[in-house]
């Protein structure tokens, strides 16, 4: 897997005008217009007289002009290498005084910028929290179960390319209790290495604040900042540095001068299976550390260890949470500690959260913390084993075949089109055919492209039921590609399904080509994915 990930990484990510002409995403002119003329002698709309022929040869003729077109255009070339026919079709129009590829680049790079940023200005991003505080104890001892509530919500908005706004407010009640404030940030770009944010803020927390935060260097940064409590007028000032350490791991100083004086040095490690902080933080009144590790198990699940121990907290917590799917995720968390034993549950839905913590007991005994842990740990994974993961599988199966159905109208046109496009390769292809076998050289018996699942023996009837229709026959197309000396290549980064007379008979799904052919009185046989170099014949091909 991770194989595949880094090939597809390094292989161009828009081929499908060189795999029309059969040709290297590095071919110079010469090259794309000799293939083009290639191709036009077979597709040219003249050279054929019933109106179902001329019709199929004036389409791909039309492809092969506008390929053509475009890469032999060095301004177009280079938007269509990077961006594609999207690209060209979305207004990425690079003025003429540009001429190097380095100068093309960043131009097209600043008018992507510009138009995310236009995106981004009309976008508003809402947030939002609501937390239910729950007690098991004092709902035993005939009082309410809910311990308090609290709400939160937050609205973000780029309100210009520098500058942008965010309104939010809290209300919390707790037992007979309860408060709220209301705050607002103004943020504003000062300049690419430079930001300020202004901050308002109304109710229990009234205060007025400001902070910048500056680019020292590539791996570090600054924040200073300033708040003023309207209530009080007491004064708190706040200093941070952030210093990157390596590639993946970060290390930050925090200082506070104000009532509650402290500072606190922290760590993080990040990467693509765990992350882990680390914080020890000095105050007036207090004196702390806290570390958390997380393990992501697989795309969807994670795990996570957290601890505290200081003067005011001592509590251990361990956990974990799984994904529902793309915007949604739900986790638990097992906390065990001075102030008792508890769970927590949390729902996330885009910007949105429900907290759930539950005290179970405020004293501590081990059998009791034992089976707090235990009980739920032992639930889930046998929820796990016999509910969720049958249900899911059961679900992506679904969606699977929800998939398929959907496209299968759209691989029926596609399969269409390439038999039309087969047919007018038809004569040519039996005329070089014909050649070969008369020397004894290089003939194609069978070539099947098409789902990677239909080549592996090992798979299941039923699979192999499944991708039977994701297979489709190039035997032809691949004749015709096969040059007079006897040779057949096809081009390394280059996707299979534009080639003329392919199509992708399984969109979404990895694609191999299966080749059989003979050689000299030989028979051979190579297996190839959709973007490897195909060069035939070769003598390891031999059967």
């Amino acid at each position: 897997m991770k194989e595949d990930e880094a090939a597809s990484k390094a292989r161009p990510p828009h081929t499908e005008l060189y795999a029309l002409l059969n040709i290297s995403p590095e071919a110079p002119d010469d090259e794309i217009r000799k293939a083009y003329r290639q191709w036009a002698q077979i597709y040219h709309p003249d050279k054929y007289q019933s109106d179902q022929m001329k019709d199929t040869a004036t389409q791909n003729f039309q492809r092969i002009c506008e390929a053509y077109e475009i890469l032999t255009d060095e301004n177009k070339r280079q938007i269509y290498d990077i961006y594609g026919m999207e690209g060209l079709n979305s207004g990425l129009e690079l003025g003429p005084k540009l001429s190097k590829a380095d100068e093309i680049k960043e131009e097209i790079e600043r008018l992507k910028r510009r138009k995310e940023e236009e995106e981004i200005s009309s976008h508003v991003r809402p947030s939002g929290l609501v937390l239910a505080d729950m007690s098991l104890p004092q709902f035993l001892d005939g009082g309410g179960i809910m311990q308090g509530m609290a709400m939160s919500s937050e609205v973000q908005s780029q309100i210009s390319k520098r500058n942008a706004i965010e309104i939010g407010g809290n209300l919390s009640v707790n037992n007979n209790s309860g408060g709220g404030f209301a705050t607002a940030v103004l943020r504003h770009q000062v300049s690419s290495v430079a930001s300020a944010e202004f901050m308002v803020s109304a109710g229990l927390r009234a205060l007025i604040g400001a902070q910048m935060t500056r680019h020292l260097s590539v791996h570090s940064s600054a924040t200073s900042g300033i708040a003023v409590s309207l209530r009080d007028g007491s004064v708190n000032l706040s200093n941070a540095w952030t210093r990157q350490l390596s590639e993946s791991s970060s290390g930050n100083i925090q200082l506070s001068l104000g009532v509650e004086s402290s500072i606190a040095v922290g760590w993080q490690k990040k990467d693509e299976k765990t992350s882990a902080t680390g914080e020890l933080k000095f105050g007036t009144s207090f004196i702390g550390a806290s570390g958390q590790y997380t393990r992501h198990f697989s795309s969807k699940s994670h795990g996570r260890i957290a601890g505290k121990i200081g003067s005011t907290a001592l509590e251990f917590e361990v956990g974990g949470g799984r994904k529902l799917s793309d915007f949604s995720s739900v986790r638990w968390f097992y906390t065990i500690g001075i102030q008792g034993v508890s769970w927590r549950f949390e729902f996330h839905r885009g910007g949105q959260k429900l907290l759930i913590p539950i005290l179970l007991s405020s004293e501590l005994t081990g059998g009791f913390a034992a089976g707090a842990l235990v009980l739920p740990t032992s639930l889930y994974f046998l929820l796990k084993t016999f509910v969720l993961k049958p249900y899911f599988l059961k679900r992506e199966r679904r969606k699977a075949l929800d998939k398929l159905e959907q496209s299968s109208a759209q691989v029926r046109e596609a399969r269409g089109k390439a038999d039309k496009a087969q047919q007018l390769l038809l004569n040519v292809a039996t005329r070089k055919t014909t050649k070969q076998l008369e020397k004894d050289g290089l003939v194609i018996i069978k070539a099947l492209y098409g789902n990677r699942k239909a080549f592996k023996g090992s798979e299941s009837q039923e699979v192999e039921e499944e991708v039977a229709s994701q297979i489709l026959d190039v035997t032809l197309p691949l004749n015709f590609l096969v040059t007079d000396s006897g040779q057949l290549k096809l081009h390394p980064g280059v996707k299979k399904s534009g080639i003329m007379g392919f199509c992708d008979p399984c969109p979404g799904e990895p694609k191999q080509l299966h080749v059989e052919y003979t050689y000299g009185g030989d028979r051979y046989e190579v297996l190839v994915d959709d973007y490897d170099e195909l060069v035939v014949p070769q003598a390891e091909h031999r059967i």
